[in-house]
């Protein structure tokens, strides 16, 4: 068996970092027959805004692929990360496009009006983009989103119920996708759980200005917030604030408790690796796009990561695994999560890391 290669290497007409992770899997007793899709012949290719180790969006999808190529789901994953420039993001999803890359994955909503110009120009390739619910009618389109307000609403019960000022801060970046679905159900879960509780909310027009998310979260602790939360990438320099404030942190997106051990209560983290399985396995048989996948707590793409070394009490962890049982049980609705809500099973949702 040969193990995983790293080679980088520089997209054409771009500045841009071409990170491509490459590993042939042996086929092993039953684990893939030769009808089997994917394995060590599929290939991805990532386009993302971000860092690939931002502990933030970019990174959510960027694990979930590299765990399916652990798993031999597929063969070859190709990052084109830092791509804020939607005219570069183009340039990537085109030239990943001509080198027949299975599945073309443009990770971020503002990448939309390049897909929906590119795919066309390529019916034998699969294409996906998100978070969004829009496939432009094109059948090599997927696209997919995350239930992100499930995830809020169950940090926000805690976090009103961990607060002792009665006063929770939010740093938001832009109002839009799965930023805005969790800052509106972190304010819900909030509010569910204590009613006389105020939630100051700081969205910054920015995805990736870290100074401006710092003064936000300057302003929150002064303002009197002694819990935060915040979602997207430019959210760590929020953390950095709380960890020098001692204000208690809940992050989304993907695990950000390495941030700040001590201030980290737990994380929402987005693992799309079921979703994306499911789509190499519809183009697998034929279906290149046309349909829209969202990750929820009942479908498990959305689970809740504990930071075993933050000393969260008992009733208040209770609190957000009774919130969840009540996603799971409703099938995603959850509207119902909050005060009052008692006696929730062991769930595959949470997990003590």
């Amino acid at each position: 068996m040969r193990g995983p290669t790293v080679q980088e290497v520089t997209v054409k007409r771009s500045s841009i970092t071409l990170i491509v992770l490459s590993a042939a899997l042996a086929l092993v007793g039953a684990a893939c027959s030769s009808d089997d899709v994917g394995g060590d012949d599929f290939r991805v290719a990532i386009i993302a805004p971000s860092a690939s180790n931002d502990l933030a969006f970019t990174q959510s999808i960027v694990d979930s692929a590299n765990r399916l190529m652990e798993d031999g789901v597929i063969g070859e994953v190709a990052i084109t990360d830092g791509t804020f420039v939607v005219e570069d993001a183009a340039v990537a999803i085109r030239d990943y496009a001509t080198e027949d890359f299975d599945l073309v994955i443009a990770h971020g909503s503002q990448y939309g009006g390049s897909l929906q110009e590119i795919a066309p120009d390529f019916p034998e390739v699969a294409f996906a983009w998100g978070t969004a619910a829009d496939t432009f009618g094109l059948p090599n389109v997927f696209s997919y989103e995350a239930a992100s307000d499930e995830g809020g609403r169950v940090m926000g019960i805690m976090a009103a119920a961990l607060s002792e000022s009665n006063n929770i801060g939010i740093v938001g970046p832009i109002e839009v996708g799965d930023a805005k679905l969790y800052v509106d159900g972190f304010e819900a879960g909030v509010l569910a759980q204590n009613p006389s509780a105020t939630v100051n909310i700081n969205y910054i027009d920015s995805f990736s200005d870290v100074a401006l998310a710092s003064e936000a979260a300057q302003s929150l602790i002064s303002a009197g917030a002694d819990v935060m939360s915040g979602t997207a990438q430019m959210t760590v320099g929020a953390v950095g604030v709380a960890k020098t404030e001692g204000v208690a942190w809940f992050g989304t997106q993907s695990n950000q408790t390495t941030l700040a051990p001590e201030i980290v209560v737990a994380s929402q983290v987005y693992h799309w690796e079921h979703m994306l399985e499911e789509m190499i396995g519809k183009i697998g048989d034929g279906t290149l796009g046309g349909e829209l996948y969202k990750i929820t707590f009942a479908n498990e793409g959305l689970v809740i990561e504990f930071n075993e070394d933050y000393p969260l009490p008992d009733d208040v962890k209770q609190l957000g695994e009774d919130a969840i049982a009540v996603f799971e049980d409703e099938g995603g609705a959850g509207t119902k999560a909050g005060r009052g809500i008692t006696g929730a099973p062991d769930r595959p949702n949470t997990r003590d890391v």
